[in-house]
This record gives structure tokens, C-alpha cells and sequence, in this order.
């Protein structure tokens, strides 16, 4: 459902999070190596959250990135609004143009109402489900969750 884009700006989010200190910058090359994610590819993706005022960007030698916003707001619908749109959640399941073109002449998919309410249901977890639960899952849990 969601792209490798998107993951990967939820996990460099989540990852900002849990370093979190004093306002410090985590440059682009730690957060690289530690999410096994390319540096160009995330430098795009971090530039883009940035753009969006949900990080900062400091360049130099002390630069990197930090999280403007207190990351117990950051809902997981914001990082995927920025990065992948509400498509998902828009859209036909199986890509017909009729659900979303005719919906108002009820001419809906085969799988409209099936995907309705699972589509509903997404939704409303992305909105509610924040950086700020995510991260104290993981740090509930340990070592059992890697990012």
C-alpha cells in the first residue's frame, strides 16, 4: 500500500525520534547507515519532510537533520500525505476509473464496498497512530524491533 519512499520517510522519522537530544542534528550519513537506506535516495526524501516544515536542515559540519514538530503529534497520515499523497485512500482498490469518477451515479467497482470499510478503517490509523505511540512501543519492546 504504501511506497518504498514512504517507509523509508516513516522510518528516518521514527529513527529522528528515538536519537532525539537536545536538539541536535543526526547527519544524513548515520541515518543512512543505520537504516541501510542510500544516502541520496533518503537525502531527497528528508529534503522533501523539510520543505513540508515536519524536519529541519542545518548544513555544515555540526548539520543534519531534527524534528521541528514534538513527534507525539506527527501522525503517520502527515509523513504519507507529504510523501505519497491520499491516493490510497481515495482511489479504487483495482484501479477502475468508475469508483471514483461515477460515485455519485452509484457505479461503483466490483470490490467498492468490500474496500470501503478496510480503506475507512486505514484511514483512521494513519491519522490517529503518532510517532509519539510508535516510539514508545518500540522502546517498550527493546531489542525486538529494528528499524
Amino acid at each position: 500500500m504504501l511506497s518504498n519512499t514512504c517507509k523509508y520517510a516513516l522510518r528516518a522519522v521514527i529513527y529522528l525520534a528515538i536519537n532525539k537530544a537536545d536538539e541536535k542534528k543526526i547527519g544524513i550519513k548515520d541515518i543512512s547507515k543505520e537504516l541501510d537506506i542510500p544516502t541520496p535516495f533518503l537525502g531527497k526524501i528528508l529534503q522533501t519532510l523539510a520543505k513540508h516544515k515536519l524536519l529541519t536542515s542545518t548544513k555544515g559540519p555540526n548539520g543534519g537533520f531534527g524534528l521541528i514538530k514534538d513527534y507525539e503529534f506527527i501522525s503517520m497520515l502527515d509523513i504519507v500525505e507529504i510523501i505519497d499523497g491520499l491516493d490510497a485512500f481515495n482511489n479504487c482498490l483495482i484501479g477502475l476509473n468508475s469508483c471514483k469518477s461515477n460515485h455519485e451515479k452509484s457505479l461503483e467497482c466490483p470490490v467498492h464496498s468490500q474496500f470501503y470499510e478496510v480503506r475507512k478503517k486505514m484511514y483512521e490509523l494513519f491519522k490517529t497512530e503518532t510517532i509519539g505511540k510508535i516510539v514508545a512501543n518500540i522502546k517498550e519492546k527493546g531489542d525486538i524491533i529494528h528499524l
